[in-house]
């Protein structure tokens, strides 16, 4: 197929449902070189829509699987993207907000603006939109209260929603910057590791939301090991073998999120805005993690949401900081202190 050209309406458009969809992506992604912005924009704006057709429960899981290989061939321009929201946007119910709403009908002002990017960009947003759209839907076949398997399962269910962007957006640094691209080898590997530490605590925030629709991504083994089945887990229980699993897996996601500071760290000390972009997110992580260890008998994710007063705080010292690696590696020490360490981690 061949695909009409992006309009400044389409980035216009781009830029301003940013703000209805995501927060936190409006406030980081103006951080970023102009270079980049654009690109990772709409590359935020894709994962949001493979996001919308997992998440909407009005949708069966035939209807799921059907749609996101849909949106992955509308993606790599095998198939129109009207045609796609012809059969996605009717079957919309409340649970979609009306920002994911709007979004889902101008699909194809968001592809025309996917289609304009180089090829090295299209095929890491190909990619990716691909691996996360399949992978979620395997994991929604299984969605349960009784939780994952055990810690591979999440890794992986994790790897599906979270280290696979972190692939995605390295190949878009890579691509942007030579400098970035001679780390690229150790780079990847970080990603991976980057997008789980923020995955893990988004997992771990939300514990009391996703069991309210049936959904549960906590590792069955790390509770078990400590003599609890989360088929048990109710709200207002603070069963203190719960608490301790819940403490072993804040080990395992600051460990992940120590690995994203290395990252950064690789990433050029003049490249002050990749650099925000990283630390505003990881800062915010951080902060999460210790609410959530503070008060680990939480039973809803509004008692361990950070203030905006922190996040303010948090942007403020991490762009002060930005370029000095030293410093930055003072502060995350600091910042995570009371934090647990994994047993598992304390082996490897």
């Amino acid at each position: 197929m061949t695909s009409l050209p992006s309009s400044n309406e389409d980035t216009q458009y781009q830029e301003s449902i940013l703000q209805g969809v995501s927060r936190t992506f409006a406030l980081t992604i103006p951080q970023l070189p102009v270079d980049l912005r654009q690109v990772i924009g709409n590359a935020y704006l894709l994962c949001r829509i493979t996001d919308t057709i997992e998440d909407d429960n009005a949708l069966t899981i035939k209807e799921t699987r059907h749609l996101s290989e849909m949106f992955s061939e509308v993606v790599s321009n095998k198939i129109p993207a009207e045609k796609f929201v012809e059969e996605l946007f009717p079957l919309l119910s409340d649970h979609t907000i009306p920002a994911e709403h709007d979004l889902i009908k101008n699909t194809p002002s968001v592809i025309r603006v996917t289609h304009s990017f180089n090829a090295t960009q299209r095929k890491a947003l190909e990619r990716c939109v691909s691996i996360m759209g399949r992978g979620m839907a395997d994991y929604q076949e299984s969605e349960t209260v009784e939780g994952l398997k055990d810690l591979s399962a999440m890794n992986q269910y994790c790897y599906y929603v979270a280290g696979v962007v972190g692939e995605m957006l390295t190949e878009l640094f890579c691509d942007y910057s030579e400098e970035i691209n001679r780390n690229k080898p150790i780079l990847m590997q970080l990603a991976v590791s980057f997008g789980q530490g923020l995955q893990m605590t988004n997992i771990l925030k939300d514990i009391w939301d996703d069991r309210k629709r049936g959904a549960c991504w906590l590792p069955q083994d790390i509770f078990l090991k400590e003599g609890f089945h989360l088929g048990e887990l109710k709200t207002g229980n603070s069963d203190l073998r719960f608490q301790k699993g819940l403490g072993e897996l804040i080990g395992i996601a600051k460990m992940h999120l120590q690995n994203a500071l290395t990252y950064t760290c690789l990433i050029p000390p003049q490249e002050k805005g990749i650099r925000k972009f990283c630390l505003w997110a990881l800062g915010m992580a951080i902060l999460t993690l210790n609410k959530i260890n503070q008060h680990r008998d939480f039973n809803e994710g509004t008692q361990v949401k950070i203030s905006r007063r922190s996040v303010k705080a948090t942007v403020f010292t991490t762009s002060l900081l930005a370029s000095n690696n030293w410093a930055l590696n003072q502060l995350f020490s600091v910042a995570s202190r009371n934090l647990p360490d994994s047993d598992l981690v304390k082996r490897m």
